[in-house]
């Protein structure tokens, strides 16, 4: 075969590996080290038979394509190691949920929120610095618990809202009372949220990830917005806020206040809890049609866009954020389920206000489905504890 159709074939394979690199990262890596030994064989045997040019030739698509990659690698980690992180030593006092026997992971996700938006205050990662936390500086509406499965295909969202009365816990795994789940993130920050979390739910949380609401609103419009529907007519009387029938394209501030709306709603928190899952979901879908987390390009980009509002573990190496990055490239969203925790009934408690008292069985049995990935059979049995169709999400 003459050398100018080698390189045509091997520049047809390098293109068959750059789209394996959008649906199996792992096939495209076994495909582009075989491609780069045949082409680096292919250029000695070129300069063997006397054929300088081609042998020149491919050695430099090798080197252009070695390069490429390790530059790629190297932006990213240096991306990725932006991103703030608060020291995780209280999660090695007392006792915790026994980690996952596989390499699937339970993350905390949080979103924090200042009580006092007009007052300048450190972020959470510099009231953590010094190892103290600031009583009442930041509170958290948003508690969702992210369960990844071994193999990165499958995922579980599972919503507490802030006004679930549980046990709350300290950063070091002290008990102290029960209240509204939202005071443990106020009272002892987000490690006391995460061991409220693994106490209320028996699971065993690897990492945590927060982002601020501020930085919520400019994400938002940094990535686009998204379409939400909104299926009737209402009115927020707390923000004097009306959400007009159908479509809405939100984000900024309209992306804010969507997220955070519970006056005017039938089952308040709930139902916000809800509009925070819908987003999520409308957000995943937007990035999965337009290609976004399919390119590696657009990935890194939408990566740098989030990077400054998130504040992470310290146990999180820039290794396991690069692979989970690349890995949930290939989570599709119609295999994420997403979940309630069960209520039982409202009370009002003195000393606490209005609360929700939740089912405490149907939350072991919710999070016993969490653990062994069968949330889908969970919401069949329980639909009410699901999220429903994107128009039907008050």
């Amino acid at each position: 075969m003459a050398w100018p159709a080698v390189v045509v074939l091997l520049v047809a394979a390098g293109a068959g590996v750059w789209w394996l690199m959008r649906h199996d990262l792992r096939l495209a890596g076994y495909a582009g080290a075989a491609l780069l030994a045949v082409t680096l064989a292919g250029a000695v045997a070129a300069w063997l038979r006397g054929h300088r040019g081609w042998a020149a030739a491919m050695t430099a698509l090798v080197v252009a394509v070695v390069g490429a990659g390790a530059a790629y690698g190297w932006s990213l980690n240096s991306t990725l190691e932006k991103i703030p992180t608060i020291d995780a030593a209280p999660l090695d006092e007392g006792a915790r949920p026994e980690a996952e026997p596989s390499t699937a992971l339970n993350i905390l996700l949080l979103g924090s929120d200042n009580p006092n938006p007009r007052q300048d205050k450190p972020t959470v990662a510099e009231l953590l610095a010094d190892g103290t936390w600031d009583p009442g500086a930041y509170r958290s509406d948003s508690i969702i618990v992210l369960h990844l499965s071994a193999d990165r295909k499958r995922a579980s969202m599972v919503s507490i809202p802030r006004d679930s009365y549980v046990p709350i816990y300290d950063a070091e795994g002290t008990v102290h009372g029960e209240n509204k789940i939202n005071a443990a993130f106020s009272a002892y920050g987000p490690f006391g949220t995460l061991r409220t979390v693994e106490n209320l739910t028996g699971l065993r949380i690897d990492h945590l990830a927060m982002i601020d609401f501020e930085g919520f609103r400019d994400v938002t419009t940094a990535l686009g917005g998204v379409e939400v529907y909104i299926p009737e007519t209402f009115t927020d009387p707390q923000n004097d806020v009306t959400w007009e029938q159908g479509w809405q394209h939100l984000e900024g501030e309209d992306a804010l206040s969507y997220v955070r709306t519970r006056y005017g709603l039938e089952r308040g928190d709930f139902d916000r809890v809800r509009r925070q899952q819908n987003f999520l979901r409308a957000l995943l879908d937007k990035l999965t049609d337009d290609g976004t987390i399919g390119d590696p390009a657009t990935l890194k980009a939408t990566i740098e866009a989030v990077v400054p509002y998130l504040t992470i573990d310290s146990d999180w190496t820039t290794g396991d954020l690069r692979s989970l990055a690349l890995d949930l490239r290939h989570l599709k969203p119609s295999r994420i389920s997403y979940a309630t925790v069960g209520l039982d009934h409202y009370e009002t408690i003195a000393g606490v206000g209005a609360a929700n008292i939740l089912d405490e069985e149907r939350v072991a049995e919710l999070f016993t489905a969490v653990r062994e990935e069968k949330v889908p059979a969970y919401l069949e049995k329980y639909p009410d504890d699901g999220l429903g169709d994107e128009d039907e999400v008050s």
